[in-house]
Order: structure tokens, then sequence, then C-alpha cells
């Protein structure tokens, strides 16, 4: 072999390396530069223009146009744009057919530049022509169930409609859940097609629906290791002999994943056991979920600083289905403990008794101390959808609002609250609103150590309108009934200022004040409303003016009103908003501190809109 060949053979042996001469050297080199400065060959552009349609049937064009479709391609010939060319008005004629469209003249022409840079444009005309409209309907329901009423007597298309292939198709999918709604596991199709004539211009619509025999639901039975079965019943939404809708078995899947209890569900119809052939037993496979569930917290609001949370859930502490969940916060101005036990009762997704036992200190401008309470109420969901609660609140609180205003207060009474939320989406909402109101009380030697009666209201409500605006309104009303503001404990009395009520002042500073002393002691009624208007600025973010406005008021004390406006960043985050708030207090009484700019104050909110 001589010299040339070992080189041309060569694969990097050191051994070899001596082998390269200058000429072959030289050779590598001219065809390596050839490589990295030949010209890369210029990508075709093609101008796709199309008339004579618009809406729903021009997107459709579009949708089915290759040429349109593989116009920015790197790939393209002329010889592939011209066949693409060639493709199109048949293509044209398919997307104009769901439409009723069967009369479509197409006049195409392409239009090739005149050199390498140029653009081709593909151009084509439509005249749609006038739609084919419905000469017949053959629509026959029959089998067992051919006089249900749930079957229409008469196909939802008739004779002299236009012919849009969209509403045969809907209105086959609702005729086939009607069947399978109604039990008709079996139902067939016999026929189902829609005939063109095109002498006639006239469309001809075949729909035949064999029934076949109605099922029912039977017994249901539950295969698990966690429950007891007469609870686990309790989630059955239907009786045995109710007529067999899948739905029903969704919805029975849904109620069961929804308390945790379990990490799968599957419902299993026993349709091939022997007995009776209409009635399908049911049943449940479920596996347990993991007892427990913790989650540990860090995070910031400029109501309470720094705060730090942890979190623990046990899904389930017997086999009948108790549950509770434990909350610790902590933070230099706020800290809680708190449980929530649930008994669930009669219906387990809508019906449970809780017992709420909270421990919390505060240490903020208008309070220090400590508060101890125990709650328990019958909480149900009512058929409007209403959270009702009904119970007693038992309260200890060991306080200091004022230099004057110490000691500590024993109140017993019943507590009642409703409340509701409706929205597209409660982590980031474009449309809905929340609602809360209840009442609650306490009589002096029952237990309590004053006599009061006790109302609120609180109520949000978001709204989206012309496309990239959000209005956002807020209102918290209280009214309390006493004789005097010393007859009401501290924590039962209304304070107002914060993130969530009037920003632009500190967490819980405003209301009616001691005289003697400046400090805020709160007040027997409470009035703050909020008027938001966000607009979106690209993606995710959004910017947002706002006003807040009210106090707290007492009869007994000088009361003010106090507004603040202000603006501000939003980020819609997977776990809500995040807002960046700048609030200004227009009605502070230290303007002049500020050079007669109102005091502004930073508001960071985290967490879902309601």
């Amino acid at each position: 072999m001589d010299q040339r060949s070992l080189v041309v053979a060569w694969r990097g042996d050191a051994a070899n390396t001596g082998l390269v001469t200058p000429r072959l050297l030289a050779a590598w080199c001219v065809l390596l530069c050839a490589l990295l400065f030949v010209a890369p060959a210029h990508a075709i552009r093609i101008d796709v223009r199309v008339t004579g349609v618009e809406g729903e049937q021009a997107t459709n064009v579009m949708a089915f146009l290759s040429i349109y479709q593989e116009r920015a391609s790197p790939d393209l010939t002329p010889s592939r744009v011209r066949a693409l060319h060639r493709a199109a008005p048949e293509q044209i004629r398919r997307a104009l057919s769901p439409f009723g469209l069967y009369r479509v003249e197409v006049t195409e022409q392409l239009d090739i530049p005149e050199n390498e840079q140029g653009t081709w444009v593909a151009t084509y005309d439509i005249v749609p022509g006038p739609p084919v409209k419905i000469g017949v309907v053959d629509f026959v329901v029959t089998g067992p169930g051919a006089d249900d009423p749930r079957f229409p007597t008469v196909f939802p298309m008739k004779v002299g409609d236009v012919l849009l292939h969209s509403r045969y198709e809907a209105a086959k999918s609702d005729l086939r859940a009607r069947a399978s709604a109604g039990g008709y596991l079996d139902y067939r199709l016999e026929r189902h097609r829609v005939l063109i004539d095109l002498v006639a211009y006239e469309a001809i619509v075949e729909f035949h629906l064999e029934t076949g025999e109605r099922f029912y639901l039977g017994d249901v039975t539950f295969k698990q290791d966690l429950l007891n079965d007469d609870f686990l019943q309790r989630f059955v939404n239907f009786k045995p002999g109710a007529v067999y809708d899948p739905e029903l078995l969704l919805t029975l899947q849904g109620r069961l994943l929804s308390t945790e209890y379990f990490s799968s569900v599957e419902i299993l119809p026993q349709k091939d056991l022997e007995g009776d052939q209409q009635l399908i037993p049911i049943e449940v496979v479920a596996t347990r979920n993991k007892r427990d569930k913790y989650r540990i917290g860090v995070g910031y609001t400029t109501d309470y600083g720094p705060r730090v949370s942890a979190d623990w859930r046990r899904r389930y502490v017997n086999q009948y289905g108790h549950n509770f969940r434990t909350d610790l916060q902590l933070s230099p101005v706020f800290s809680q403990w708190s449980l929530d036990y649930r008994i669930p009762i009669q219906d387990p997704i809508r019906d449970y008794v809780m017992i709420k036992p909270q421990v919390n200190y505060s240490d903020i401008v208008t309070q220090q101390g400590w508060l101890a309470s125990l709650q328990i109420a019958h909480s149900t969901l009512t058929a409007n959808d209403w959270r009702r609660n009904l119970g007693f609140d038992l309260l200890y609180e060991d306080y200091e609002i004022s230099e004057i205003q110490t000691g500590s207060s024993l109140n017993f009474g019943p507590t009642a609250s409703w409340s509701k939320t409706v929205a597209d989406d409660p982590i980031n909402t474009r449309r809905g609103y929340r609602i809360r109101y209840g009442v609650l009380g306490a009589l002096e030697g029952f237990l309590s150590d004053g006599t009061y009666l006790s109302g609120g209201l609180q109520f949000k409500w978001i709204r989206s309108f012309a496309e990239h605006y959000r209005l956002i309104t807020r209102a918290d009303l209280g009214v309390t009934l006493a004789s005097d503001l010393s007859e009401i404990p501290a924590s039962r009395r209304f304070f107002t200022g914060g993130d969530s009520t009037i920003r632009g002042w500190a967490f819980n500073t405003l209301g009616p004040t001691e005289p003697s002393t400046g400090e805020t002691v709160g007040g027997r009624y409470l009035g703050v409303g909020s008027l938001e208007l966000e607009r979106t600025i690209r993606g995710p973010w959004s910017a947002a003016v706002f006003t807040d406005f009210g106090n707290a008021f007492d009869p007994s004390y000088d009361n003010t009103y106090e507004q603040s406006v202000g603006l501000g960043v939003r980020w819609a985050s997977p776990i809500g908003q995040v807002q960046v708030d700048v609030a200004f207090a227009l009605t502070h009484t230290d303007y002049e501190m500020f050079d007669g700019i109102p005091p502004a104050r930073l508001v960071l909110i985290i967490g879902p809109d309601l």
C-alpha cells in the first residue's frame, strides 16, 4: 500500500501522524474553506392570498391549504411549490364542504419571482356559491326505548335548513349521550350518514338509532382496607335500581377522590356477572392514600413581617373518616396555633362536625396579649352551595389595648355564619365573587363577662371586561350591639387598616382612639370599601390603580373617615396573584411631616383572588 493510501485509512493513530503529505494537507485546507464560505441556498418565500371567504370559513381554508401550512418550510423547492399550488383548489373545496358549500369555484394564480430573493405569490379567488339545504330527513328511534321521552320525536336538523356538518355532528353526539345517560348501554347507530345529491343540490340526512335494552345500577361494593363499609355507602349518590348513567359513576368517583382518603379510585361495572342481566352491580376498588401530609414554609407580609409556618394534615384518623389539620404560624408580631378536627356525618362531603381549638399571641400596636378559643360547629353545604356553620364559641383572652384598657375576659355564645364562593378560577379569577356573613354573641352570666350581639358582612366581586381589564370591588361591614364598648372583648371589636382592608396604614391601626393616649381602641361599627382597576400588560403581568376607604367607628369616641390611593403591579402565578402595591394615605394626620406628600406604604400580597 502506498503512502497516500495509508493517509486515507488513517483514524488518529499517533504512530501514523507523520504520513500526512504537504500536498494532501493543502487539499484538505481548500476543501475546508469551500465548506466554510459557500453561500447557503436561498430559502423560498411564499405569500398566500385568499379572497371570497372570511371568518370560520377562511380559517378552515387556511388550515386545509398545504401551501399555506408549508410556506415557511426550509425544504421548499420550485417543483414542490408548483405541486402544492395544483393541489390547493381541491383542498379549498374540502375545507368549505363542512359549511354546506358544494358548488365552490376557485380561480388560482401563481406568480413566480424574477430572482431568488423574490417572493412567490399564490392567489386564490373563491366564489363559495349557494349552500346546500336539507331536502330529506330520515330519523327513526327503534327498540325498547323508542317511546322514552328523552329521545326527541324529530331530528334537531329539519328540511330547509342549511347543511352544516358541525350541527349534524353535534346532534349525533347529543343523541348518543342521551342513549348512554338513559341506560341504553347496547344502543346501536344502524344508519347515520349524510348524502349529497349534487344534481338536485340537496342533502339527505339518515339517522337510525336502535336503543337496545335498558340497564340499571345494582348494589355498590367496596374493595379497600381503610374505611368502614357502612361509612363508605354514604358516598354513594344513587340507589340500587336507578337508571344506569355513567355520569353518576363519575360523580361517585369524584366524591371519593375529593376526600383524599384514597390515592386512586376505580369504578368497575360488573355487567357480565350472572343474575339479572339488566341490573349491573358496581365494584369500587380504592387504594388508600398516605396518612399524613406535611408542609413547612417561610414567607413575608407587610402586615406581619417575616413568617414561618408548619402544617400537618392527617387524612384519616379511624375507619369512620375522622381527619384533622393543625397549623402553626410564627412571626414577630403575631403567632398562632390552630387545630381543625372534622367528623363526617350523613353526607360526608357536605356535612361534618368541626372542633377547632386555637391559641394566638398578638404584639401589634393596637393589641397585645394571649387569646385561646374553642369552637364546636355543625358545617353543612346547602342545596344552593352555601357553606353554613352553626355552633358555639368559647373564648378567653388576656389583652392590652391601651394604657387604660387592659384585662382579661371570658365569653361563650352561639355563632352562625354563611359563606359562598363562585368563580371561573378561584386562584386567578376573571369572573366571580365571595361573600360571607355571620352573627355571634354572648350573654353576661352564661360563662361570659359581657353582653353583646355582633354581625358582619364581607364581600368581594371580580369582573373582567374589554378583554384586558378587571374591576375588583370589596366591602367589609360590621355592627355590634352592646351597652358600652367595655362589654366587648378586644378580639370582637372592629379595627381596620392593613393589606386586606385599607392599604396605606399598618395592620389594625385604624379605628376610634382613646383621647388621653391617642391609642386605637376599636369600635362597635365597621364600614370599609375598595375599588380597583387592573389592566393586563403582557402575559401574566398586569398593572393596577386602587382606592380604599372607610374606618371603624364608635359613638363614644371621635370618628374619622380615612382614604388611600395607590398603584401596583401584579403577576398571575400558579398559586395566585403576587401583588406589589404602593399605597398613599391621603387622610393621614401627619401630612405636614412629609412636605405635603401623603405618606406611602409598600404592600406585598401573595395568594388566590377569592
